[in-house]
């Protein structure tokens, strides 16, 4: 039987500070995991390594901008400078809300942060993937969105979809040297975005925030919203080798908004 390797396991995770990141995050840290965080928020990243440190965790923390490549490969670099070669990247952060045409348009900015800002991520990890033996992962954080449309989110419905293609052919690209790449599809999950959302779903209906949650959970089979912990989950099994063999996946976790 072959030696287990004793090396702790690099993990990086973007947009750490918050909701489904943080979960995810904490999820993933042991005592055999050094912890990556990495978001604008350098404040809020405190408070989730505080948490992760007290699970065993080694963890460090970096401001990084993904919308910004050179903040990307920077923080990325300095990642792997301090804990060695990475093993697992799940590339969280992103924005969301609506956009319409117009002077105001939002849609370079959804996109250059959730498409091009994830891609940054994607390839500033590979520079810095650990050489094996074992499986190193890959995980992008979609949205339902990615499979459906939705009025006014054009932007957003663009970026996440777009993410589903980037993951396909990554996949494949890097299948040769034993790296699996996925994604998760997140319906609705009890998050600041979204509230935010239902927010702005109620004002443009005229109704309470109540109501629109009311309405919004009508679609959703389940009827429930997800936790953060539940998509923390689904992440954690996609890094563990009982998910061997997948890659080049959306998996959903929508509570039956969506199925194929």
């Amino acid at each position: 039987m072959a030696k287990q390797s004793t090396r702790r396991r690099h993990v990086v995770v973007t947009g750490a500070g918050t909701g489904i990141g943080r979960a995810i995050a904490l999820r993933l840290a042991t005592k055999s995991t050094l912890l990556t965080l990495l978001a604008r928020d350098v404040e809020r990243l405190e408070a989730t390594a505080t948490l992760a440190r007290r699970r065993g965790a080694r963890v460090q923390v970096q401001g990084c901008d993904i919308a910004k490549r050179a903040s990307v490969d920077r923080a990325f670099a300095r990642a792997a400078r301090s804990f060695g070669a990475i093993d697992v990247l799940v590339a969280n952060s992103g924005i969301g809300g609506p956009n319409a045409p117009g002077p105001r348009d939002r849609f370079d900015q959804l996109v250059a942060t959730n498409l091009i800002g994830t891609y940054s991520c994607l390839r500033a990890a590979q520079r810095h993937l650990a050489a094996g033996p074992q499986t190193r992962h890959l995980v992008v954080i979609a949205s339902v969105l990615a499979r459906i449309g939705v009025a006014g989110y054009s932007g957003y419905c663009a970026s996440k979809t777009g993410l589903l293609g980037l993951v396909r052919a990554l996949a494949a690209e890097l299948a040769p040297l034993d790296v699996q790449v996925n994604a998760v599809c997140p319906g609705w999950v009890d998050t600041e975005m979204a509230r935010s959302g239902l927010e702005g779903m109620a004002q443009a209906l005229g109704t309470s925030f109540d109501e629109a949650r009311r309405i919004a959970l009508g679609a959703v089979p389940l009827g429930r919203m997800a936790q953060p912990e539940d998509v923390a989950g689904m992440v954690q099994w996609l890094v563990s080798p009982d998910a061997r063999g997948v890659t080049g996946q959306g998996l959903d976790m929508n509570g039956g908004a969506f199925m194929i």
